[in-house]
């Protein structure tokens, strides 16, 4: 079984900045890409930013400039650092992996439960 576990989200003013982090846990072989993912009310999900295991990004043309990601693979690790916030990054901020599992043939696609993060005007 495998767990992401997301931490750091909150309540910033606009201009300010947030990291988020998202740990991995269980029974892990190994991490391909991670990514941040977010959905505001009323709108579909959409990607934020991925990182590939070698340290390949891409970001929402959104966020470029204002977001960076990063992980760490000894610790299962990926991060979003948050600058320049504006409202409209107001969102519920999913954290994703694609993982192979322990076991052959398990592991695939996982989500994290969310962490909210608000951005006041």
């Amino acid at each position: 079984q495998v767990q992401l576990v997301e931490s750091g989200g909150g309540l910033v003013q606009a201009g300010g900045s947030l990291r988020l982090s998202c740990a991995a846990a269980g029974s892990i072989f190994d991490i391909k890409t991670m990514a941040w993912y977010r959905q505001a009310p009323g709108k579909q999900r959409e990607l934020v930013a991925q990182i590939t295991k070698g340290g390949g990004t891409n970001y929402a043309d959104s966020v470029k400039g204002r977001f960076s990601i990063s992980r760490d693979n000894a610790k299962d690790t990926v991060y979003l650092q948050m600058n320049s916030l504006k409202p409209e990054d107001t969102a519920v901020y999913y954290c994703n992996a694609d993982i192979i599992g322990v076991r052959r043939g398990t592991g695939g696609e996982y989500w994290g439960k969310g962490t909210l993060v608000t951005v006041s005007s």
